[in-house]
């Protein structure tokens, strides 16, 4: 039902089962393709910008869509919304196929097409999400979460090795085609699953001005709730010194190793399993009920302190150790901090919330991706070989050779996601936030919700005033005649 008296049953586990295996397929496909375009891309171009580039078209217009993407989730039927994104997703792949086996594929090709698949992308995160939340009990947000964490690291460990082998055995167009019957698989899925959608919010606009304002909405939402916005100013924070970290792990490992892709792969791989095995876990437990504050603090905690420790020790074995736990901390994170959020906000808001969410988050991530680079050759580097102005200082810890400029950015970040959990914990609206801020499922928040709604039908005649106020009351007597308060 999707009116002002109702809304549909939640479907359950059972059906968000289903899903996960549907998306799980699909993201190892899509992960496997991913893995031999590059490879596809290196032998035409022999450029690291070609690959460089890839990545880039497709993650900007995540990026900058993400706003309109969450407005446009909260007008529209969000099932219906999954099904194209991932529909276009195909279509990507289709058309590469289609070019590939007629020798007509060029590098720019991936990069429009990169960008296409992107924008529709830009979707998946607050639909998905808002989704979740009307078909799971709210006790299962972060195992469900959780499991869709397992499924990106699942593909992490074993795309890259199952599409090397069907590069010899297949070829490109091999991996192409199977990526597209895993997408039909997780389509048919789609089709079928009952995904329940919540009763249209009273404030949607309408038009691209009600766009334009839909679009602010989530960030105005976050912005006054003061909890809220300190636990997302705390991501923002960690996502930044954590992005830039990971993304100098490798080249520092193989610029210490003499480019040793054995070592980079034991780091890597160490990396995939810790995160496999913390997915499966957290997946299993479900998270804290009460205390999913304290979980994300503390796995920031560690995390901040095992890249203060990546920096400072060498050692491809303390490395592997290292990377290991970072990932593993990583599931207990997002799973509490999906958890907080899925129950804090109110389901006909999720897509416009989570829409601003996923923009600070990703603009954490690509400064993080921008910085990281050009800080470590034109400014650590440097400074940390021979007598370096850095090495004067730090090089009794760090020594002066090639990769300690890298090593020191990574004890940075590490103590600036360390001091990030810090002031987090000390500070009470962020500590206390599970208490201060009310479940979207309150009585007090469903009944302002009821009662927008009703204003709204008031308004544009479909009910009379006597009429609202009648159910408003009734409203009232139902959800606090359970002994809710």
């Amino acid at each position: 039902m999707n009116n002002v008296n109702g809304e549909e049953k939640r479907s359950g586990m059972g059906v968000f089962s289903l899903i996960w295996v549907g998306q799980l397929v699909s993201i190892l496909g899509t992960s496997m393709v991913r893995f031999g375009l590059m490879y596809w891309a290196w032998l035409e171009t022999g450029q690291a910008t070609a690959l460089a580039l890839m990545g880039f078209f497709s993650f900007a217009p995540q990026l900058l869509l993400q706003p309109f993407a969450g407005a446009l989730v909260d007008r529209w039927n969000r099932k219906a919304t999954i099904i194209i994104s991932d529909f276009m997703a195909g279509m990507g792949t289709i058309a590469i196929l289609f070019l590939y086996t007629g020798d007509m594929l060029e590098i720019w090709h991936l990069y429009v097409i990169a960008a296409i698949v992107g924008a529709f992308a830009s979707f998946q995160f607050p639909a998905f999400s808002a989704a979740v939340t009307m078909m799971v009990d709210k006790k299962q947000y972060s195992r469900a979460a959780s499991m869709l964490g397992l499924a990106g690291s699942v593909s992490e460990i074993f795309a890259a090795p199952i599409a090397a082998v069907l590069l010899v055995w297949v070829g490109l167009s091999g991996i192409l085609m199977i990526d597209i019957v895993t997408f039909s698989f997780a389509l048919t899925v789609l089709i079928i699953a009952k995904i329940p959608q919540p009763p249209k919010a009273a404030d949607i606009g309408k038009g691209m001005r009600g766009l334009w304002r839909d679009s602010m909405y989530g960030f105005k939402y976050i912005f006054k709730r003061k909890s809220l916005f300190g636990l997302q100013l705390t991501y923002f924070s960690s996502n930044f010194f954590g992005n830039t970290a990971f993304i100098l792990m490798a080249p520092m490992v193989l610029a210490i190793t003499s480019s040793d892709k054995v070592a980079l792969a034991t780091v890597m791989g160490a990396a995939g399993v810790g995160g496999l095995i913390g997915g499966i876990i957290m997946s299993a437990w479900g998270g804290s009920k009460d205390k999913k504050i304290l979980l994300i603090m503390g796995g920031i905690l560690i995390e901040g302190l095992v890249m203060i420790s990546f920096g400072i020790v060498l050692g491809v074995p303390l490395w592997a150790t290292i990377a290991f736990i970072l990932a593993f901390s990583g599931p207990f994170v997002w799973g509490s901090s999906q958890g907080i959020w899925q129950s804090k906000v109110e389901p006909n808001k999720q897509g416009r919330v989570f829409g601003a969410r996923g923009f600070i988050a990703m603009s954490a991530g690509a400064v993080g991706m921008v910085i990281a680079g050009p800080l470590a050759d034109m400014v650590f580097e440097p400074g940390m070989m021979g007598t370096g102005f850095l090495a004067r200082t730090f090089g009794w810890l760090l020594g002066n050779d090639i990769g300690s400029g890298m090593r020191l950015i990574m004890l940075i970040c590490g103590i600036g996601t360390f001091i990030t959990a810090i002031v987090a914990l000390s500070i009470g609206r962020i500590r206390n936030l599970e208490k201060i801020v009310p479940d979207a499922d309150h009585p007090k928040v469903l009944l302002a919700d009821y009662r927008e709604r009703l204003w709204k039908a008031c308004n544009h005649g479909k009910l009379t005033r006597d009429e609202c106020r009648t159910l408003f009351l009734r409203k009232k007597s139902v959800l606090y005649g359970k002994g809710e308060t």
